[in-house]
């Protein structure tokens, strides 16, 4: 989407089409003995990924696998991936015009159908794909995956969706009336918990005020619908940005160790294939980065660094490459077995070369709440990236708007209290921690700090900000009031990261 705009961007249609104008009598320009029988390769699979992630699983693990199985590639591994995302971000919007097209409610129409009709809708409403192909192709989707019954409905809501163009339904669907956030909610396919989370985010943090907040929200919530960019991490030690841009890669405007890659499968970068580097947001870099560049009283000779919730292992992997430049050893502690063999793997390059030097860095299973009772005062530097709702990398986990409640909060509340409580026991005196959340969400960051600090006399908050610009380019003022730092997908490009500097006193 673009930023500030009223609703879904219209894209390109990967396989290059050229959009349209809707025949407005909302008939197929095909005849009925000509249309498909059967739905093509990319639109199957979009549409199996769709019941998977309707299943709980997660669409940028299920869409990968489905490729490979299906062989697609190039334009048609794009074009599936589009539709995938494209109808699961925006499945707020496609429902209310769905609703209206099918004159009936959604929770009457059965959740294959729906899928098949959020697929089409995409098509007709946010990708450049003729009338005609979309209609025809939905309908014989409709028809192999849903049944013979079920084609005749997808027939009858295409005919009708046809019917307006993509302003129209945004028309027809926003409330008139009530607060504003519920109407950029609807406009933007947000739930309105979520809005109202991230309008009271941008303002807690300090990114807005009163007279920003509306223009701010909207933009924030149409850049969730964009894309985000493939954004590499170039472990420092192990490979450079200049060997990523060789590979081409461009480099990142505001973060050192970053990159950006334009188009291509980053697995066919060599760097990326054998660990040197890795797919990572830029937002998550800053993180690590802030960590190992936060000043610390200790007086340690030889550093112990702790990565509390290292799993799947993105920051874990830089900080062992930072660790061992700096000297320092790393502890990588995961509970869960399966995630903890995902972070040794991914710090399989770094763990070969501090074989060769000073520093030791471990994977360890085991529950982060305990860490601080079982091995107090050890760590001179320590990560906790808690589990959270996710909020900022809307981006990327399209499902996750759907998925997350409000009453997710109460339990990772705790959760991430208990975290952080247990991390500063393990704290040296006069260490360091970085609290981060991939949410920008009040009652996961400032709340969650504060509530702890006020039983901690012996921790103090540390301004984050210089610390971050210190890492970064460019990004001087735009980071909040402080003293934690909020990153913002709108603002910095980034995800929605917050981080928290902590200092034990000495």
């Amino acid at each position: 989407m673009d930023e500030g705009s009223g609703g879904p961007r219209r894209r390109q249609d990967t396989r290059g089409e050229d959009r349209q104008r809707p025949d407005r009598s909302g008939r197929s320009a095909t005849r009925p003995s000509e249309r498909g029988r059967t739905g093509d390769p990319a639109r199957l699979a979009a549409y199996t990924v769709m019941r998977r992630v309707a299943d709980g699983g997660y669409a940028n693990l299920e869409l990968p696998h489905e490729l490979r199985r299906r062989r697609l590639r190039g334009r048609d591994a794009a074009f599936a991936t589009e539709m995938t995302y494209g109808a699961t971000r925006l499945r707020g919007v496609y429902d209310a015009i769905i609703e209206i097209a099918a004159d009936r409610p959604i929770a009457r129409i059965d959740g294959g159908v729906l899928d098949t009709l959020r697929l089409g809708a995409h098509q007709l409403l946010g990708m450049r794909v003729p009338v005609h192909a979309a209609a025809d192709t939905t309908v014989a989707l409709a028809r192999q995956v849903n049944g013979a019954g079920a084609a005749g409905l997808v027939n009858a809501v295409m005919r009708r969706i046809s019917e307006r163009d993509l302003d129209a339904w945004l028309e027809a669907i926003t409330p008139t009336d009530g607060e504003v956030t519920n109407r950029l909610a609807a406009r933007h396919s947000h739930p309105e918990w979520i809005a109202k989370a991230l309008r009271q985010a941008l303002l807690g943090h300090g990114a807005s005020d009163k007279v920003t907040i509306d223009a701010d929200l909207d933009r924030l919530l149409a850049i969730d619908n964009v894309p985000a960019e493939v954004n590499l991490v170039a472990r420092p030690g192990l490979v450079t940005v200049d060997d990523l841009v060789g590979e081409g890669a461009i480099v990142h405007p505001h973060v050192a160790t970053a990159a950006l890659l334009p188009g291509g499968d980053p697995g066919a970068l060599a760097a990326v294939r054998d660990g040197r580097a890795a797919v990572q947001d830029a937002g998550s870099q800053v993180v690590a980065l802030t960590l190992a560049a936060a000043p610390i009283e200790s007086g340690s000779q030889h550093e112990r660094w702790l990565d509390l919730c290292a799993g799947p292992g993105g920051k874990a992997g830089l900080l062992a490459a930072l660790a061992i430049e700096r000297g320092a050893d790393l502890v990588a502690n995961e509970i869960t077995p399966h995630r903890a063999e995902l972070v040794a793997q991914t710090l399989g390059a770094a763990m070969d070369r501090a074989a060769k030097s000073d520093s030791k860095i471990e994977v360890r299973t085991g529950d982060g709440r305990e860490i601080g009772e079982d091995e107090p005062a050890a760590y001179d530097r320590i990560l906790i990236d808690a589990p959270c709702t996710g909020l900022g990398a809307l981006r990327r986990r399209p499902e996750a708007r759907w998925r997350r409640t409000p009453g997710d909060l109460a339990a990772l509340g705790v959760l991430q209290r208990e975290l952080l409580g247990s991390a500063l026991d393990a704290l040296a005196p006069g260490g360091v921690a970085v609290y981060a959340t991939c949410s920008p969400h009040l009652a996961e960051t400032t709340f969650v700090v504060g509530d702890v600090l006020k039983k901690r006399p012996d921790i103090e908050q540390v301004d984050a900000r210089p610390v971050v610009e210190a890492v970064t380019f460019g990004w001087a003022g735009t980071m909040g009031s402080g003293p934690a730092v909020q990153l913002w997908p709108h603002v910095h490009g980034t995800d929605g990261m917050f981080l928290a500097v902590l200092r034990k006193r000495a």
